[in-house]
């Protein structure tokens, strides 16, 4: 029977792999049709994403795999022999151990290990794909947009590296702090307002902290640096002018320069944060969740602790199923055991989501972390309650029974 439930484990497993996976490959296919996506890389993005799907999908094809199994020994009757053969359904559960602990162990290893690195090996490969598009990209007189930059050629090599005539255009949000990359404040001449005409000095005197600022740099060449990090990118300028230009502003700083390095993208915060607490090792988030480093704010904690209880906590789905599955496949005769498949896929279901839900709780502050503790157990008592319910009770009423006919027995010997 262990056989067989693997086997079709295997078989609902892929089933749903296919149906998650078909949309996303298809809009992968259509960002490699527009150019954006190297065709030999499609299948490298897939197998990396595979884990992220695998962890929720994994242990919903096990649950389903054990509801068509078990509901077939009831419909035909396989269960009722078994059981009059001396094995009780929890027996026959019980010789699953070996398939559960093994499944139990490998949605560990997806939920803690292998989704982070997937996620975070897919963000690494998007990041240079799209610097490579964007220069693959440019083409003499026209401008491209790479992130927050705009970037105009007039002429460049045959590789992409050297570079003529540039534009380089940078533009930063409203409220945002100044670039780490600008130069060095003893090098910018700022634009004396006495030279200016009175009817455009008095606009410059509101307050500009709330000012969004481009800056525009003018250089005659430009090099792409080789950094040896595929995260970094960065480009040498020669030979130009740079401009500080805030929105609304008649100021405007400027500098010259004979070379400038700027970084278009830069490699990939090492700090806990809630953008990339999926891509995190378990090691830097529970030193974040536990308090033991001053990075990080209390956004970050209550983030890395949520995400934390959300990979300890799936494992566990794998024990709640086959506690679940054994009582709801148990069927009538002439019911067909597909009658209580989907509300009890319903249940499973609901377990999942709330794990799921709890997540963005823990991550809000509106929960506790040990939250997905009191859910897991929840749903481990409602199970060991459809198991033994039934039983306890008829038991109770047994003794129940047996106690009134004694009590009548010696009431009526005394008289």
């Amino acid at each position: 029977m262990t056989r067989q439930v693997a086997s079709t484990t295997a078989l609902v497993l892929g089933f749903l792999v296919v149906m998650m996976l078909g949309g996303r490959l298809i809009r992968y296919f259509g960002i490699a049709a527009e150019g954006r996506l190297d065709i030999s890389l499609l299948f490298t993005i897939i197998g990396y994403n595979l884990p992220y799907f695998l962890e929720l999908i994994l242990p919903l094809a096990f649950f389903i795999a054990l509801m068509l199994v078990f509901g077939r020994l009831y419909v035909d009757q396989e269960m009722a022999v078994i059981n009059a053969s001396g094995v009780s359904r929890g027996k026959l559960a019980r010789l699953m151990t070996p398939l559960i602990l093994a499944l139990f162990v490998g949605e560990a290893a997806l939920s803690i290990v292998g989704k982070p690195w997937g996620v975070r090996s897919s963000e690494t490969i998007w990041q240079q794909q799209a610097l490579t598009s964007a220069f693959d990209l440019i083409r003499p007189n026209e401008f491209i947009n790479s992130g927050n930059y705009h970037l105009y050629v007039g002429s460049l090599s045959d590789d992409n590296k050297q570079l003529q005539d540039v534009v380089l255009i940078q533009t930063e949000p409203q409220n945002k702090p100044a670039a780490v990359n600008q130069a060095p404040p003893e090098l910018e001449a700022q634009l004396p307002i006495a030279d200016l005409p009175k009817d455009i000095v008095a606009p410059t005197t509101r307050n500009n902290s709330s000012i969004s600022t481009d800056t525009i740099t003018l250089a005659k060449r430009a090099e792409q640096v080789e950094t040896g990090d595929s995260g970094i990118t960065q480009l040498d300028l020669f030979q130009g002018r740079r401009y500080e230009v805030g929105a609304g502003s008649l100021v405007y700083n400027q500098v010259s320069f004979e070379r400038y390095r700027i970084t278009l993208t830069e490699a990939p915060q090492e700090v806990v944060t809630e953008d990339n607490i999926e891509t995190q090792a378990v090691g830097p988030l529970w030193q974040v969740a536990t308090g033991n480093t001053q990075a990080g704010s209390v956004d970050a904690l209550r983030a890395a602790q949520g995400e934390l209880g959300y990979r300890f906590a799936l494992p566990w789905l794998m024990i709640i199923a086959p506690m679940l599955a054994v009582p709801l496949a148990q069927v009538r005769p002439r019911q067909g055991r597909w009658l209580r498949l989907f509300p009890a896929i319903l249940l499973f279901v609901s377990c999942a989501l709330g794990i799921i839900s709890l997540k963005n709780a823990v991550s809000k502050g509106n929960v506790s972390v040990w939250s997905y503790v009191w859910l897991i157990l929840g749903f481990m008592v409602l199970a060991l309650y459809l198991n033994w319910g039934t039983r306890i009770q008829h038991r109770l009423r047994v003794r129940a029974k047996s106690k009134a006919l004694a009590d009548n027995s010696s009431t009526g010997g005394q008289l």
